[in-house]
Order: C-alpha cells, then structure tokens, then sequence
C-alpha cells in the first residue's frame, strides 16, 4: 500500500490525529483525502473533501461509502473517552457510548468500505488503538476496554480481508499531544510523528505499529513480565 495517488478517507478527521492523518496523506502524494466527521463543516483542510458520517449512523457510513466509491485507504480513527471508573454507577453507560465508537464503529465502517477497496485492488485499512488495548488501569479503565476488543476486532479483520488483498494495519500509541490530552500532565508524541511512523509501517507493508516509547515498552512487556498487567500506565 502507497500513499502517492492513493485515494484516502479518514474517521474523525476535523481535529487532532486525524486532521494530521488528513494533511500528512495530501503532502505524500495522494490523489485525493476525504475527511469524514459527524460536523463537516469543522474539517478546514486545504485540499481536503468534507464528508458528513458518524461511524455510529449505519445510513449516514452507507451514503458515504456510495459517494466515496474510489476510496483505497481508510483510516478509522474517530474516537471518544471517558475516564469514569469501572465501579461507578454510570461506567456501563461510558462503556456503551464508548463501544458504540471504538468498536461497532469501525466494525461499521470497514462492512461498507470492504466492498469499495475490493473493486479497487484491495487497498488497506488503518484502525488507530492504543497502548490501552493491551492493559488497563484506573484511569480510562472504560475506554480500555473498547480498544481491547477494537484490537480483537482488527486481527479478526486482518484474516477476513486476506483474500482481497487488503491490508490491515494496528496503530498502537499512548497519549498524543491533541485537545484530547490537553489537561493531562503525562508524556506526549506529537500527532505528525504518530503519522509518519504510522504511513512508514503502511508502505513497509507492517501488521501493527508502536509509534512511541510506551507501546513499544509495553509490547515488550507482555511477553517478558506477565506482571505488567498490575502496573500503572505511567512505566
């Protein structure tokens, strides 16, 4: 998979990693970017083509799987958190709103564009986790739980996908410096590193990248101390 002439839609594009996916696809050559939000007006990238779609609109995916018909690339990257404990009272509530995102979003998105990147030679799919895929903690205990099963959702993917020649690539990152995390005082990659790891890994023709220091060290850790799953996110 290349990003020159590709024709490319990313989720959540109107801000943060997304909007960095959208312009760094435009400066490597791509023919043309889509940038899908539930508010189109809010994506303003010079040379990129607004879409109207909420991943949890099943209507809203369909019409634009229809008008994106040339699509070879998508990245599903549109997400929400929540930092509700798991014991508190509304944690299932944070949880469903989160899954209905994280999970059946993609899941959502990637049924309607299978079909289109087919017709187009196969293409490839990212879907952007996270180091919480991984492990959990008190802290987004929720969300963790969404990018666990995003994570199961995306090697699931990987095998359907094999026989049309679509690559699926796992984006696995810790906090990146966006208005997401602005409040929080932890170590940040910036979102153009995050997406040029993450288009370098595309085109070596990677299964799964670890774009910062953390993934990488928790990766390592899940084979090396069994442990790590009582250890806070911050090691």
């Amino acid at each position: 998979m290349k990003l020159k002439d590709a024709v490319v839609l990313v989720t959540g594009a109107n801000r943060g990693l997304g909007k960095a996916f959208a312009e760094r696809a435009l400066t490597l050559g791509a023919k043309k970017v889509y940038g899908a939000a539930r508010n189109p007006d809010g994506v303003a990238i010079p040379g990129v083509i607004p879409v109207q779609m909420d991943v949890t609109s099943p209507d809203e995916v369909k019409i634009a799987a229809k008008r994106c018909h040339d699509v070879t690339l998508l990245i599903n990257n549109a997400g929400i958190a929540d930092s509700r404990p798991l014991l508190d009272a509304e944690a299932e509530i944070a949880m469903q709103a989160e899954l209905a995102v994280n999970l059946f979003g993609p899941l959502r998105v990637t049924q309607a564009f299978a079909p289109v990147l087919k017709a187009n030679g196969g293409g490839g799919i990212i879907n952007v986790l996270s180091v919480a895929s991984w492990i959990n903690t008190p802290f987004l205990s929720t969300y963790g739980v969404s990018k666990a099963a995003a994570w199961s959702l995306t090697n699931g993917l990987r095998h359907a996908l094999t026989e049309q020649q679509t690559q699926v690539l796992a984006l696995h990152v810790g906090f990146i410096d966006t208005d997401l995390t602005r409040d929080l005082d932890v170590p940040k990659t910036a979102p153009g590193e995050v997406v040029d790891k993450t288009y370098a890994a595309l085109e070596a023709n990677a299964r799964e990248v670890l774009a910062d220091e953390i993934s990488r060290s928790v990766h390592q850790s899940l084979s090396d101390s069994p442990e790590i799953y009582q250890l806070p996110l911050e090691r």
